[in-house]
């Protein structure tokens, strides 16, 4: 089997298509009914995010994410808002889990991760969130994040390297992941999947360590700060060796 024919069966083997099951969006929307009554008046909207939004979607890892958007009136810092989420009694059946800017949850055997955000006041769809690794808050806009992955023609790299994290169990956040692809690829061409990953492997391997990876949406946020040094060497050493093995011991 040539390279592109494993690297896309391998895809295919792991990608969720529409980006969750119907068993999945029925937890979700379970969840919601109990979010409904935590959030109470101050609740806008919640809505799909993460990879199952973005098309990028993988078996074994979280099913669903929500992002739950508060009115820019509601009470309490950022971190309260987060705090009360993860510690609200309507969850503690669920198994609540802190994150970093989200709650994880297990519902009738589905992985859910609800990120409150408080928008902000005016005519804009930027929220803050809560970043509890850091103990600080962040400005973002989650669906322009979105937007950015749908429309970037580079999904089944992001893809193929979302599972490459997860069988080399390597600590890697998903958005600096996602756009850690788009740099690497940039000005490559769409289609050649598997010598674009091998085009990324190559710059986790030189250039990832030292990069510099910046939220589109916000200046202020430095997204490559959310991996220690150790953790950046870490993924650079894997895929160095990967790079010195074949396709079956680096994605299988």
């Amino acid at each position: 089997m040539d390279a592109e024919t494993y690297i896309r069966s391998i895809i295919a083997k792991y990608a969720l298509t529409g980006g969750r099951t119907a068993a999945a969006t029925a937890a979700a929307e379970q969840v919601y009914e109990i979010i409904k009554v935590w959030a109470g008046d101050f609740l806008l909207g919640v809505t799909y995010s993460g990879s199952s939004a973005k098309g990028t979607a993988i078996r074994g890892l979280a099913d669903v994410d929500l992002f739950i958007s508060l009115k820019p009136e509601t009470p309490g810092t950022l971190a309260d808002i987060y705090n009360n989420l993860a510690n609200y009694n309507g969850l503690k059946h669920l198994s609540p889990r802190r994150q970093n800017v989200s709650v994880g949850i297990t519902y009738n055997d589905h992985s859910i991760d609800l990120v409150p955000g408080r928008k902000q006041a005016g005519n804009t769809t930027d929220h803050s969130l809560f970043r509890s690794k850091a103990n600080t808050w962040t400005q973002t806009n989650v669906a322009q994040h979105i937007s950015l992955i749908q429309n970037s023609g580079r999904l089944d790299e992001i893809r193929a390297l979302k599972i490459w994290r997860s069988q080399h169990d390597l600590e890697f956040p998903s958005f600096y992941l996602e756009l850690t692809v788009l740099d690497a690829l940039h000005g490559k061409k769409s289609g050649a999947v598997s010598s674009n990953f091998v085009t990324v492997l190559e710059y986790l391997r030189d250039k990832f360590v030292a990069a510099v990876v910046i939220d589109p949406v916000n200046s202020n946020n430095k997204l490559s700060d959310e991996l220690t040094f150790t953790e950046k060497k870490l993924i650079a050493q894997n895929a160095a060796e990967c790079l010195k093995s074949s396709w079956e011991k680096t994605l299988w």
